[in-house]
């Protein structure tokens, strides 16, 4: 049995699988595990992880390299793992199997800044890294190898962190650790010269120099690849290689990334997601917010503004609210607005109570939103005059004229209160919600009643004709990790928390997405989170709840290939 003490040390911290600064909540660890689960054939699994920072998968499929390629073989892959926030953002994601979310965590220090909704102060929770669970539940060493000292010192848990200052002096290192440390078990590699690169001159294959720097990544992850073969104990191993990024691009124009999964026995297979992924937000807890908007999404007393949103309800229910950018409505005291079910209707209130206003404009929408199926519902405000004469609200369904009414009275609609999907209390209503959204839409301008009833159903939102007002666009449909990313220009993503669950509704599109074929029979969209799911899975960890994951064994779906009697 190996006894670490660097594990004794963490605990004084670090008592389960995510610790917390409040006393809100406890968990119960498990205990460690330190015998090693064998395969059915008697070898022992390990892995190694290799990141190409900056790569994004768009520009690698263009012209995948030697040694990527010979890997892609026996692989599962993907060129389209979802974007991250940041360099620092993706790579504590690919270490703690959660999106960003959760560890908001995006600067060069490591340091979580905490957002948040100011209406909640909830518990700010640090994760433990993949290292630490394969040190506390296996007797193998693990290894961080990079030239980024930020990142070095944030997995200071690592059994071996030798101190590199070029990618060469990464991958002599690794070589050199494979072929001296027999113990060695989970071991991360992280390659930056691609960044480097993508910072003088673009990351494009277009760019001589960042091309350049992916073939030589290339070479050295070939270079490592042989040395994993050359280990005297190779027969009696069994290694997973995966190659993927930390950020695919520049962290102010992130791309999606990409991912290699391999193993020799492997059939290759690209990971894609098939057909319509949106989230299911159930009960009081499931939202969706914009932590910081910048007063983008302010109401203000005299703004016009457009929302739209696609919404297939699951229920009947009274009252719980959806979709707002206000406060609770509390009796008649209610600033901002806000939208929510009522029964098979859906109604707006607004208010400006802590402006000066009146509380409480009511206006009801269409008949049967609640009827089961998908339902593109869009409010607009119209402002006449300066300072304002008249103030109206017109409500649509699938296109057609709901309602309309003024809200002149209201005064100013300025909150503080975050841009939100998800439930919001009515008159004290906890009553669950049970619904899916897609493509919310917010434009600065009053849409006309021919606009939206012609752009009901468009798939693409660049080509609206008012695509030059759209300032927050979320299609809402990533499939997995807890960010709606924004498509329009100067928006914002917004941090999913709660009671949400990603699902796979085949070919049950919201009216303004496009339908794709369904080319597979299960649906893996991937992410960066995945990474540490993928190292515990292999290393035969089990992942508990309380580890608190986003990302996804994705493995578990291929056994048949792997698995020997």
């Amino acid at each position: 049995m190996k006894v670490n003490l660097k594990i004794f040390r963490t605990f004084l911290f670090v008592a389960v699988g995510v610790s917390s600064f409040t006393a809100c909540k406890k968990y119960d660890n498990p205990p460690p595990v330190f015998e090693d689960i064998k395969d059915f054939n008697g070898t022992q699994r390990k892995v190694i992880v290799i990141s190409i920072d900056g790569l994004s998968g768009e520009e690698l499929q263009k012209a995948v390299p030697t040694n990527l390629a010979a890997l892609q073989k026996n692989s599962k892959y993907s060129f389209n793992t979802l974007p991250t926030t940041s360099n620092a953002a993706g790579w504590v994601s690919m270490l703690t199997g959660t999106g960003f979310s959760k560890h908001q965590t995006s600067a060069d220090n490591f340091e979580r800044t905490e957002h948040g909704d100011d209406e909640e102060h909830g518990e700010i929770v640090n994760f433990r890294n993949v290292l630490d669970y394969v040190t506390q539940y296996k007797s193998v060493s693990t290894a961080m190898v990079t030239t980024w000292d930020e990142l070095r010192n944030y997995v200071r848990n690592a059994d071996y962190a030798p101190d590199v200052n070029s990618d060469l002096a990464v991958k002599d290192s690794t070589i050199s650790l494979l072929s001296k440390v027999n113990s060695l078990g989970t071991i991360m590699v992280n390659l930056r010269d691609v960044q480097k690169a993508g910072e003088d001159g673009g990351y494009t294959m277009n760019n001589a120099k960042f091309k350049s720097a992916i073939v030589k990544s290339d070479e050295y992850i070939g270079n490592i690849v042989e040395a994993i073969k050359a280990r005297k104990n190779y027969t009696k191993e069994d290694w997973l290689v995966i190659v993927t990024t930390n950020h695919g691009g520049s962290n102010t124009d992130a791309k999606s990334g990409f991912t290699i999964v391999s193993q020799p026995n492997l059939k290759e297979y690209e990971l894609k997601k098939s057909g319509f992924n949106p989230a299911l937000l159930t009960g009081t807890s499931a939202r969706a917010i914009v932590p910081n908007d910048n007063g983008l999404y302010d109401g203000g007393e005299t703004k016009d503004f457009t929302v739209q949103m696609d919404v297939k309800f699951k229920v009947h229910q009274y009252w719980p609210g959806f979709l707002s950018k206000g406060s609770d409505l509390r009796g008649s005291n209610m600033t901002g607005w806000l939208w929510f079910q009522e029964n098979n209707k859906w109604a707006v209130v607004f208010g400006g109570t802590q402006n000066g206003g009146s509380g409480k404009t009511q206006i009801v929408g269409g008949d049967n939103a609640g009827d089961g199926d998908w339902h593109t519902l869009t409010m607009v405000v119209k402002t006449t005059g300066s300072p304002a004469t008249a103030r109206t609200v017109t409500l649509y369904t699938d296109g057609v004229l709901s309602n309309s009414g003024s809200i002149l009275a209201n005064k100013s609609l300025k909150v503080e209160d975050a841009l939100r999907v998800g439930h919001k209390y009515v008159d004290d209503t906890g009553n669950d919600l049970s619904l899916y959204t897609a493509n919310l839409a917010y434009y600065n301008v009053a849409l006309d009643a021919t606009t939206i009833k012609n752009a009901i159903n468009l798939k693409d939102i660049t080509k609206h004709p008012n695509y030059g007002n759209l300032i927050g666009f979320w299609p809402m449909d990533e499939g997995s990790e807890g960010t709606y990313f924004n498509k329009a220009n100067g928006g914002y993503n917004m941090s999913l928390s709660g009671n949400y669950k990603w699902t796979y509704l085949e070919d049950d599109y919201a009216p303004g997405t496009e339908a794709v074929p369904i080319t597979a029979k299960i649906s893996i969209p991937t992410a960066t989170s995945d990474i540490a799911a993928l190292c515990l899975y292999w290393m035969n960890i089990e992942i508990l709840a309380d580890f608190n994951y986003d990302g996804k064994p994705y493995l578990n779906n291929f056994e048949l290939e792997f698995l020997k009697d």
